[in-house]
């Protein structure tokens, strides 16, 4: 009885998800005249979108991250802002300050840019820690304080940072405590030889890209946000969720004895949320009312790439958390 009732109301969910997700095909379609490839990057920009949720992301100069979130915003009629992180911004460059009027003799506020419904945040381990923890305090807790009132953040609020490698000079690392509060890390490759030959034609040919117009209103985009929390999630699939997370803090227990000695510290409970929640919104974008565990493995590697420390024996011989999650993958049941 119980198993019937959940296969109607999985039916009718279906038949409202089929409608409701339609703008995200619209949505692609339209920012696809700006953007040549990277639409594994736009997919997973949807997902946070529908989420909730925040991306850092790791690539190489020139993959159009900017045109990205850029374009994306304007497809959603929604504000923009670009924050180039530098070694001597202040935290009130990004959140605002107060500001003292002579002619009334009281302090007005100026809200900063970060009042705004997406931000890019370019090059965030540029800035020192006070300021990554002013842009990370905001993005968890969606308000700002200045002085003695407290400001709410628009809504919907999405934060893609970007950051340089590690190695670099002048880089300061985000601590583990503030890259654990961005829902993916997502890396970016360079585009197909292809899609490169159409970059080249519609930036060199006479033919401007044609401006992305707004084709989403913020309207469907709560409906959408609302339908994916409804989204089935079968206690299996849960089960599944909590082996992959669980694995990564002890692998003995899972026949991964080989990947224990490369792990300083396994995923955080957030790891579980998240993965639940990206796969639910990945179900979504592909028109469907439950999640599958294909849905799981498409954004394990994003949800838990930087929440799991390697070691420095598994930093020595070149082994990466995205190799530690594919044999992780690889051993775990699939229901």
């Amino acid at each position: 009885m119980v198993e019937q009732f959940i296969h109607t109301d999985i039916e009718r969910l279906n038949g409202e998800i089929l409608v409701r997700s339609q703008f995200i095909d619209k949505c692609l379609s339209e920012i696809s005249g700006q953007i040549v490839g990277q639409h594994y990057l736009l997919e997973r920009l949807m997902i946070a979108l529908l989420s909730d949720g925040h991306i850092l992301l790791e690539g190489n100069p020139g993959l159009a991250k900017t045109l990205a979130i850029k374009s994306l915003a304007a497809a959603f009629h929604v504000s923009f802002q670009r924050l180039q992180f530098t070694p001597d911004l202040l935290p009130g460059d990004i959140t605002g300050t107060l500001i003292y009027n002579p002619g009334k003799s009281t302090f007005e506020v100026k809200k900063g840019p970060i009042f705004a419904n997406f931000i890019l945040a370019d090059e965030i381990n540029r800035a020192p820690a006070k300021v990554q923890s002013a842009l990370l305090e905001a993005m968890a807790e969606r308000q700002v304080t200045l002085g003695e009132n407290t400001y709410r953040l628009p809504v919907p609020f999405l934060v893609m940072a970007t950051q340089n490698p590690i190695e670099q000079e002048g880089t300061y690392p985000l601590p583990e405590a503030q890259v654990d509060r961005f829902m993916m890390k997502v890396k970016i490759s360079y585009p197909q030889f292809e899609e490169e030959r159409k970059i080249i034609r519609s930036h060199t040919g006479t033919v401007p890209a044609p401006e992305v117009k707004a084709v989403v209103s913020l309207e469907e985009l709560n409906d959408a946000r609302r339908l994916v929390k409804q989204i089935y999630l079968d206690e299996k699939i849960e089960k599944y969720i909590l082996d992959i997370v669980f694995a990564t803090r002890t692998p003995d227990v899972y026949r991964l004895k080989d990947i224990r000695s490369m792990i300083s510290f396994g995923a955080s409970p957030r790891a579980s949320i998240n993965l639940a929640l990206a796969a639910k919104a990945h179900a979504f974008i592909h028109h469907r009312a439950y999640v599958t565990p294909d849905d799981v493995k498409a954004v394990a590697a994003d949800i838990l790439r930087h929440r799991i420390g390697i070691t420095f024996e598994a930093e020595a011989e070149n082994i990466t958390s995205d190799e530690i999650i594919h044999k992780i993958l690889g051993v775990i049941q699939v229901p």
